[in-house]
């Protein structure tokens, strides 16, 4: 640690901070790697507090650099931007109303981001090491953390370890107010799977004379259930779900084609190239059967979000010196839901915290992607000491 800093007390002046950018940001959410508006408010931030950065991924993602006045390893720290298309239904005053939504709480993380490089812009000189930025476009789709790495964030100064959170309630067996860590398996792979059945369509009255990709589909629904309960041990984390059903045209047409379209979640490499081949096997027999055929897509997007065991001690003992024990918890089983940091993690040793600041609207949290989530902005400041707290393990003075 660094001297005497009050951590807590630190990252609490730049709560006002935090709020007013959360709320700009949240009002204009843009989707996808094209966020030209979000990205261009963070840089005339990060021109006010006078830290370098270049942007890569067309202009719309940016690494930021504070460096220190002494050298030392180098600490990456990732937000991401990007928001959902879904139209917002908070009742906020500073609701976004172009159609899209923060539903999952990138606007925290970029002000959270924002806060803790203002303060250790200030620090800077006392730094032994520098400070990477991550300012990532694209989390919830089509991915923004390999472009950057590809295009270079990690390199010039190379990073060593790197370290993010996720705002809102994750872990919903966290209490509210708290970091919540894990090591290893934390987050699961997610891959995204389609398959086309390709039957003969025919008039509803004369069954006999179509092959029925709708009949087929309900086979192979059923047939892809057993994938996990029957083919994979019963304690390996798996989900194989099916999440979206087309087809047809009207009641006495039995249609050409049905698309089903589904996710892939688990934790094992060898696991995912698994269910992938089963899949195929499954849906080309089950056609065939039917005398239809079938085409499957599998898409293999980000893969599992596996903390650093030794780092991630490191954090949560840095952690257990500045925060209390009712602020700090455990999360006791890995989340199926998936994150993109996972490709950060895949190059350097690091780890993924979760803050735990669910906010109630109607009597309710609402949850994450829902056209009602929101974040109670007034424990951001943990965020803001987490990373301090990090930082200064790292690079405080020996």
């Amino acid at each position: 640690m660094m001297g005497q800093v009050d951590i807590m007390a630190l990252a609490q002046s730049v709560a006002d901070d935090m709020v007013s950018w959360r709320r700009d940001l949240h009002q204009f959410p843009e989707l996808g790697l094209e966020i030209p508006q979000t990205s261009a408010y963070v840089q005339k931030v990060l021109d006010e507090l006078g830290i370098p950065y270049h942007t890569l991924v067309n202009g719309n993602a940016i690494v930021g650099l504070i460096e220190g006045g002494h050298p030392g390893p180098v600490l990456a720290i990732r937000a991401d931007m990007d928001g959902l298309p879904i139209a917002e239904n908070t009742g906020l005053d500073f609701a976004s109303t172009n159609g899209n939504m923060h539903a999952c709480g990138h606007d925290g993380h970029t002000a959270i981001l924002l806060g803790t490089a203002k303060l250790l812009q200030n620090m800077k000189n006392q730094l032994h090491g520098s400070i990477k930025l991550i300012f990532q476009p694209g989390e919830e789709y089509p991915g923004g953390a390999k472009p950057m790495l590809d295009e270079g964030a990690f390199k010039n100064p190379d990073v060593d370890h790197v370290i993010g959170l996720h705002a809102g309630s994750l872990d919903p067996m966290a209490p509210q107010g708290v970091i919540a860590y894990k090591a290893e398996n934390f987050m699961a792979s997610m891959d995204r799977f389609q398959i086309d059945i390709l039957g003969k369509g025919s008039h509803g009255a004369y069954p006999e004379t179509a092959h029925d990709p709708i009949a087929t589909a309900g086979l192979m629904i059923n047939g892809i259930q057993m994938i996990k309960s029957r083919m994979i041990k019963a304690t390996e984390p798996v989900v194989v779900s099916i999440t979206r059903v087309s087809g047809g045209y009207n009641q006495n047409i039995i249609p050409d084609k049905v698309e089903l379209e589904g996710t892939v979640r688990t934790f094992n490499d060898d696991q995912r190239k698994f269910v992938h081949q089963e899949l195929e096997t499954m849906a080309k027999n089950i056609a065939q059967a039917m005398g239809a055929d079938a085409e499957v897509t599998y898409d293999y997007k980000y893969p599992a979000v596996i903390n650093d065991s030794d780092f991630t001690q490191r954090v949560v003992d840095a952690l257990a010196k500045v925060f209390s024990s009712d602020q700090l918890y455990e999360s006791l089983e890995p989340r199926m839901g998936g994150e993109d940091f996972a490709y950060y993690l895949q190059e350097v040793p690091g780890t993924f915290l979760f803050l735990n600041n669910p906010r109630e609207i109607d009597g309710i949290f609402n949850g994450h992607h829902h056209e009602k989530f929101d974040m109670e902005e007034k424990y951001f400041y943990l965020g803001v000491a987490a990373f301090l707290t990090v930082s200064f393990d790292l690079l405080g003075e020996a």
